[in-house]
């Protein structure tokens, strides 16, 4: 699966997701100010609202209102207190502590610099 977010300030979002998060770019389109990421097996897309066509969808609430209201992303990671220490060591702030759930799985919560509220997870 890929997701695509649309965010106020890519080169922000780029360092968040290289620098704090570890992902790869793997993908770039200047002319667009889009990019790709990718950790693991999950794929992350980052666009420009300003590149937003008038009639689009999302147009123009995602300028106006906050990013990614009534979902969380899920992300499932390999070694989560591996990204969980990764995080902390950037100052990034954590809007909720890794922790041990009652469904068996550790995972913790940010929210990245547009507002998506993000759930890193552990596979098992």
């Amino acid at each position: 699966m890929r997701l695509e977010l649309f965010v106020e300030d890519t080169k922000r979002s780029k360092e968040f997701y290289t620098i704090v998060l570890g992902f790869q770019e793997v993908r770039c389109n200047p002319e667009h100010d889009y990019h790709a990421f990718k950790r693991d097996e999950v794929q992350i897309g980052i666009g420009s609202t300003k590149r937003l066509s008038e009639n689009h969808y999302f147009r123009p609430e995602v300028s106006q209102d906050r990013k990614g209201l009534g979902i969380e992303i899920v992300l499932e990671v390999d070694d989560i207190k591996k990204l969980h220490e990764e995080v902390a060591k950037n100052d990034y702030p954590i809007a909720e502590p890794l922790t041990k759930q009652s469904w068996g799985l550790t995972d913790f919560r940010i929210v990245d610099p547009d507002g998506y509220y993000l759930r890193f997870t552990s596979r098992q």
